[in-house]
């Protein structure tokens, strides 16, 4: 089984909207022709030069990785630098590159919920939702069109708050219109005043869904010319957002979890803050660098906070009584490739899927 490139990105793009993404990031595709054909991937947190001869020794064509190749603008290709060298060898070789990275953080269902159901946490949410994610769609429709519209525009991805979906708020009215020279009316005669009895439809939808919505709403809309508005909210959208917080099974103390997080990710020593003979219940995680996130799981309730990539004055700055611990970047991070692994192998089963044998992580433990 074979896709185009083009093909595979739009519907992983679906799943992990870049729309997402930090502004400061550079997911999504790096390397590639959407045209050529993709039927097996090698999953990798970074790229390197090994990943890249790896990727040719096993006849990868696309490379996935959470950690983007190019995270700055290149001003050349001239194998001066170790990016330059992959970008080259990639091309030279016709493998593909594309990079999942903070838009994959902020899905709820991503890189820190994964970590955090690793963890044995449970009642997962999200830490951090987004801001300024999220936009009210408002239409007007015959009353005898409004169930189809509403129909079309749930299947798009609008109306859903929180755990409820297929939402809405309708309102009936009088639209008036005078249809001019070589229309062709819903309802009325051209040069003619007409009032048409109306649903005023309005829906919430995560920002970047509004040109699917738009869309689906032209195709089920009778009108010729149509009325909408597209509003932008602030709202926090708890579909997505950085890092995630859930429950214990059975309260832990502080020695026992740091147990648990060192045999789940296999590094030795773990450094970390707080009183080791407390008690842990409520748990908040954020997979890479989530220092900035301490206060924001101590609002939240948190007994304790997990991350990578803690400095000195984040820990003196955490609160006394909750437990701070740095599991490191790459750990709190790799379980994010059983994910992409597992949603290509289920939308595409006959593809080559390989997790990268390559320890790309720098940093080692003595």
């Amino acid at each position: 089984m074979t896709a185009t490139l083009g093909e595979f990105t739009r519907w992983l793009e679906e799943l992990i909207p870049p729309a997402l993404q930090e502004h400061y990031d550079n997911s999504g595709l790096q390397i590639g022709d959407l045209d050529a054909s993709v039927n097996s991937v090698l999953l990798t947190v970074d790229v390197t030069g090994e990943v890249v001869a790896e990727a040719r020794e096993h006849r990868c064509n696309l490379i996935i990785s959470h950690h983007p190749l190019i995270f700055t603008p290149l001003k050349r290709i001239a194998g001066g630098s170790e990016t330059e060298r992959c970008v080259a060898s990639a091309v030279k070789a016709g493998i593909a590159i594309y990079s999942a990275h903070t838009s994959f953080d902020n899905v709820s269902w991503g890189v820190s919920h994964i970590l955090a159901e690793k963890i044995g946490l449970t009642k997962i949410r999200v830490l951090a939702p987004l801001k300024g994610k999220l936009s009210k769609l408002i239409t007007f429709v015959p009353v005898s069109h409004a169930g189809r519209v509403r129909e079309a525009l749930f299947a798009a991805g609008a109306g859903h708050i929180g755990n409820y979906d297929r939402c809405s708020f309708n309102v009936t009215g009088d639209g008036t219109y005078r249809a001019g020279e070589g229309t062709h009316p819903y309802a009325g005669q051209v040069g003619e005043d007409h009032t048409e009895p109306e649903i005023m439809i309005e829906a919430v939808m995560p920002s970047h869904l509004s040109p699917a919505c738009v869309r689906a709403l032209l195709a089920a809309h009778p009108y010729e010319e149509m009325a909408y508005d597209i509003i932008a909210l602030e709202n926090e959208y708890h579909g997505a957002g950085a890092g995630a917080i859930g429950t214990l099974p059975a309260p832990l103390t502080v020695t026992m979890l740091l147990e648990r997080l060192k045999e789940l990710t296999g590094i030795p020593v773990i450094r970390y803050s707080g009183n080791a003979a407390r008690t842990v219940t409520t748990v908040a995680v954020c997979g890479g660098s989530g220092s900035d996130l301490i206060s924001t799981a101590a609002r939240a309730g948190a007994d304790a906070f997990i991350t990578g990539d803690i400095k000195y004055h984040a820990f003196t700055q955490a609160p006394h009584d909750m437990l701070v611990a740095d599991i490191g970047h790459y750990e709190s991070e790799k379980f994010s490739l059983e994910l992409l692994h597992d949603l290509i192998n289920k939308k595409f089963p006959k593809f080559a899927l390989r997790f990268s044998g390559i320890k790309t992580n720098p940093i080692n433990y003595y």
